[in-house]
């Protein structure tokens, strides 16, 4: 993969996210909604994504650790958006962090994180009663169209290996999820799964490698190199799940 945090990756995969994102959820969001705070932002996907959605004015800060993607992100959100920047690490946010806020929201995030982290965001979400919309978890459910015998077998190598550290990897919107009920927010999932395949090429062949090379890290014992050569020369449909989590406190 061209690096899980690149910006050329995160520009590969944004019509993805973007077409894989709920809007349903949006429309459940308690209004206003004029004060964002986006966690691990990146180039800002997700803020292109949901401020032409939001009516103005807005401010969003845009919360990340790389200072670099950072820049990137400010640059390029939508015109009318006023914008602040917050180089950090997103498990170290507080409730005055919170302060003001209306929304927390984050993309692609979940999943990186431990459960004593999740528990940690939640509570400060709790403590500030700030609505939390967290989009794009994996939920480590992959189907090929058309199978093959080993999907299986990568798919759990995979799984495995997003688990490791104790990351909740494909467990993280559930997990998140269950959280916020026990904080006393009102709860909303909706599947969001990527759609890839031969329509989207580069995409397609970019996650297949990321995807059976992470698998092979885990279980370098399983040869899955045969696997990659005949899945990327003949890119299948490819379902990737995930999940988007909303949390509200009324």
């Amino acid at each position: 993969m061209t690096g899980e945090f690149s910006p050329d990756w995160l520009a590969l995969r944004e019509p993805a996210d973007a077409d894989a994102r709920s809007l349903d959820l949006l429309g459940l969001l308690p209004r206003p909604v004029k004060v964002i705070r986006d966690l691990g932002c990146g180039t800002g996907s997700l803020g292109r994504w949901l401020a032409p959605r939001l009516p103005v004015p807005q401010f969003w800060i845009l919360t990340d650790r790389d200072h670099d993607l950072l820049e990137i992100a400010a640059d390029r959100m939508p015109e009318g958006v006023n914008v602040a920047i917050d180089e950090r690490d997103v498990t170290a946010l507080t409730r005055d962090d919170l302060t003001g806020a209306d929304l927390v929201t984050c993309s692609a995030l979940l999943d990186l994180l431990t459960a004593a982290q999740i528990d940690r965001l939640v509570e400060v979400c709790a403590q500030a009663r700030t609505n939390a919309l967290f989009t794009l978890s994996v939920t480590g459910d992959v189907r090929f169209t058309p199978e093959d015998p080993r999907d299986a077998a990568v798919r759990d190598a995979f799984n495995a290996h997003q688990r490791r550290d104790s990351l909740l990897g494909p467990d993280a919107g559930d997990y998140a999820a269950a959280a916020f009920e026990k904080a006393g927010a009102r709860v909303t999932i909706r599947e969001s799964p990527w759609r890839l395949g031969p329509q989207c090429p580069e995409l397609t062949a970019e996650w297949l490698r990321g995807w059976v090379g992470a698998a092979a890290e885990q279980r370098p014992d399983q040869g899955f190199e045969a696997f990659l050569a005949d899945r990327s020369a003949a890119l299948p449909h490819v379902t990737v799940g995930h999940k988007d989590v909303l949390a509200i406190f009324e």
